[in-house]
């Protein structure tokens, strides 16, 4: 109405979320309304987790089959580039595709570029895919912190297929094993890689090794190199999944082999559904996030109790004059030795 006079919200003041709307627009396929859910997760703001406690809770009763694809590899190795084709394969073929790219963050500015969303720009493109770049901050294993959570949203969004692109870091990325059902490591050949992969405690946990950047004059040294890393794969136990790891190679730039892999994935899926081994796996993730969520609530509990940070802060300047040793600092402070008021 003209002349109608709006009140002027405060500054810093938000309104309340309406997790019901919300959830209804997620639940419809609204990619405006996933951006924002996955926002709402990521948030730091102590409302905000309790909204994002809501949502989640809903979404978790939305039945929708979904499989859940890790993809890790070292930096170089072409995560993107092979997510975008791959991605771009899967929704040639009907599926909704979401994927999770983690950056790394820096240690010094905690910033992170977050630039995967341009790297895939034909698949960002799609209307079938949705593409959502978070940042690793101090979460470890090469996921964000709230990747479980997102994963739930992008479910109950409709996507079928979600895809997480972890940082690619070694050893401690192992962690976005136990959050997907089927693990698949991209490796390079030529490059001193499979020695390296042989040591790392990584291969044991993959369903599948891909050569990436099979083309051109590495032709052979990729054929050389699936021989030796199907060679390292008998050294390692089988899985209780019965499933025998697969190596295969592609070229993302030429865009070959995609189909080869998403064979593997198939048959890994095939298998694993048929022998119960999939649901098992799913209730081990529910357990896996429970116990991740209590160690990080506790923690920052702890942290932020009255009084903590007073002490930590002396007791540093007391290891900083060597009057106490480290270790018999924290026991001192976890032991409540020491009045924290």
């Amino acid at each position: 109405m003209k002349g109608k006079i709006r009140p002027i919200a405060k500054k810093g003041k938000r309104p309340p979320v309406d997790i019901a709307s919300l959830f209804g627009d997620l639940k419809n396929g609204d990619n405006t309304a996933l951006a924002k859910a996955i926002t709402l997760v990521e948030s730091s703001r102590a409302r905000d987790f309790e909204y994002a406690e809501d949502l989640v809770t809903r979404c978790l009763k939305v039945e929708r089959p979904s499989i859940r694809i890790g993809i890790t590899g070292v930096p170089g190795v072409g995560k993107s580039t092979f997510i975008e084709v791959f991605g771009s394969f899967l929704t040639s073929k009907g599926k909704k595709v979401a994927v999770l790219a983690v950056d790394p963050s820096s240690t010094i500015t905690k910033g992170s570029i977050l630039g995967d969303k341009t790297r895939m720009e034909s698949l960002s493109k799609d209307p079938n895919a949705f593409i959502r770049p978070s940042p690793a901050r101090d979460a470890l294993g090469g996921v964000a912190r709230h990747t479980r959570e997102t994963i739930i949203l992008c479910e109950a969004a409709g996507y079928d297929i979600i895809l997480i692109e972890t940082v690619g870091v070694g050893q401690s990325e192992t962690l976005v094993h136990s959050m997907v059902d089927f693990f698949l490591l991209l490796k390079l050949a030529g490059a001193g890689d499979e020695l390296q992969g042989v040591k790392r405690g990584i291969m044991e946990l993959a369903d599948a090794i891909v050569i990436n950047k099979a083309d051109g004059d590495n032709i052979k040294a990729v054929k050389h190199a699936i021989t030796e890393f199907k060679r390292a794969l008998h050294l390692y136990p089988p899985k209780d999944n019965t499933w025998t790891p697969q190596v295969t190679s592609c070229s993302a730039l030429k865009n070959t082999g995609i189909d080869s892999v998403w064979k593997l994935a198939s048959d890994f899926l095939d298998l694993t559904q048929t022998n119960g081994h999939f649901e098992k796996n799913r209730t081990q993730q529910d357990k896996n996030w429970f116990l991740q969520t209590l160690e990080e609530q506790v923690k920052h509990q702890f942290y932020t109790r009255e009084g903590v940070q007073k002490r930590i802060h002396e007791l540093i300047e007391k290891i900083e004059a060597r009057e106490i040793a480290p270790v018999a600092a924290a026991h001192s402070l976890l032991n409540g030795e020491h009045d924290l008021s």
